[in-house]
């Protein structure tokens, strides 16, 4: 019914589908500012992620995890999950559980010093799913960024 597979150049339309998706149900419709063009340059040619895709038989791409790598000071090589996301009709069928556990896998098979991630406080069904995988979430850390309108401007 569904195989999950690395994500090819031709699968980025359907992948910047599935991150515009993940972004409407973060409530940030409108902070999706790639295009398929830049993933295929980021992804393919400058090897910046990686992402693993779950290919339905008849319904095309429903789900992907979107991975790259990351360095920490204190655990040395790290990957970094940016968006793990399944159709909503497809989810309660093990889909985003087999992206996951590739993704972990991939960890793995890298040896990094952890694998990590960003999660809404408020997406109740994410956070009851990496429970199940024992994952330490952290309220003490906060998330900072600056945005490219914000670099643009320094001085």
């Amino acid at each position: 019914m569904f195989e999950i597979r690395l994500a090819q150049k031709e699968d980025m339309k359907a992948v910047l589908g599935l991150i515009t998706e993940l972004a409407v149900y973060e409530r940030e419709p409108h902070a999706v500012h790639i295009s398929e063009q830049d993933l295929i340059k980021h992804g393919f040619t400058e090897s910046r992620f990686k992402c693993f895709v779950a290919q339905h038989s008849l319904e095309g791409i429903i789900g992907m995890a979107l991975y790259y790598p990351r360095y920490s000071t204190w655990k040395g090589p790290t990957l970094h999950l940016e968006d793990l996301y399944v159709k909503p009709a497809f989810r309660k069928y093990g889909i985003g559980q087999q992206l996951f556990e590739n993704v972990i896998k991939e960890a793995i098979d890298q040896n990094v010093g952890r694998m990590e991630w960003t999660v809404l406080s408020w997406n109740q069904p994410a956070l009851n799913f990496y429970k199940k995988y024992n994952a330490s979430l952290d309220d003490e850390w906060q998330l900072g960024t600056i945005t490219r309108e914000q670099l643009a401007n320094y001085k």
